[in-house]
């Protein structure tokens, strides 16, 4: 019998699909502004987010707007990928414009592999479709996986229709990424939050916290190109963002050449969350300090 998640998840999709888009994305507003208000949890994340973002202290209303946002803009993006499956070509090429693209094509011209490192922030999803669709470029993304696993399998299966191959993290992803390297996919790495494999301390946003050390060891390992990008929503699509390569330099021993790597990937995503903040789609704890009363209620 499947899972209440996944009839609501396939339930969602339906509809989004079905629904004329601006009516979908009215549904999805006021799905998400109802969200923000029931959801504690998440609400008290975004209002950290927020203050972390902030150079000086919010009044209540500008939290409150800031979290209606993000709210908003986390039920849209649910909404734009679930009909990503029935866009055309000439759909998904007359609604992504992107900056930086020449970098990545300099890069798959090397041969020694290309990771894209990124933040839950926008639609990643429709930069991947644009790449693999448009450009004819396989990609390969690692993903956390999804409890139950019969919502992870749907996930997958979704993502596939989209042109990815989707490798669960775990024991296994290393050797997965590494075929497909060999293959010349690139790799998507979403990066700005520890999910509990190997690690590093870094600061982000003026506070430490730990980020995964997958990127910055795998490029290290490979000579793979690492660059930061980011995709974000416009009104009428999608806009990518590849920023410069980061150096791999090496410049002392293996860990701590890591820790430097992994720390300019943290200030790079910075930049780019800063562009759209509210299209940052991070809701988990990720700081030492999450643990604590937020600062700031609405």
């Amino acid at each position: 019998m499947a899972s209440s998640a996944l009839i609501g998840y396939k339930l969602a999709a339906l509809l989004s699909r079905k629904l004329p888009k601006r009516l979908g994305l009215g549904v999805a507003s006021f799905l998400g502004y109802a969200i923000a208000r029931i959801d504690k949890k998440r609400r008290d994340q975004v209002i950290r987010n927020a203050n972390r973002l902030s150079d000086s202290e919010l009044s209540r209303k500008e939290l409150k707007d800031f979290v209606d946002q993000t709210f908003e803009s986390y039920a849209h993006y649910w909404v734009n990928t679930f009909r990503l499956v029935d866009m055309t070509k000439q759909e998904l090429e007359s609604t992504f414009s992107h900056d930086g693209w020449e970098l990545i094509e300099t890069a798959l011209k090397k041969d020694s592999g290309v990771i894209l490192v990124l933040p839950h922030l926008g639609a990643w999803e429709w930069g991947g479709l644009w790449i693999s669709e448009i450009k004819g470029v396989p990609v390969s993304a690692v993903v956390e996986p999804l409890e139950p696993p019969e919502l992870f399998e749907w996930f997958k299966r979704s993502r596939n229709a989209l042109g990815m191959d989707i490798i669960p993290l775990g024991s296994d992803a290393g050797p997965q990424v590494l075929k497909a390297i060999s293959d010349k996919q690139l790799i998507v790495l979403v990066s700005d939050r520890d999910v509990g494999g190997s690690s590093v301390e870094v600061e982000f946003f003026g506070e430490k916290t730990l980020l995964p050390a997958g990127p910055a060891t795998l490029a290290l390992r490979t000579g793979a190109t690492l660059l930061p990008v980011a995709v974000y929503n416009k009104e009428d699509g999608c806009h990518g963002v590849v920023r410069p390569a980061i150096s791999l330099e090496r410049k002392g021993k293996f860990r701590s050449d890591v820790k430097r790597i992994t720390q300019t990937i943290a200030d790079e995503m910075e930049l780019l969350i800063r562009k759209a903040p509210e299209q940052w789609h991070l809701m988990q704890p990720n700081w030492p300090s999450d643990s604590q009363p937020e600062k700031g209620r609405i």
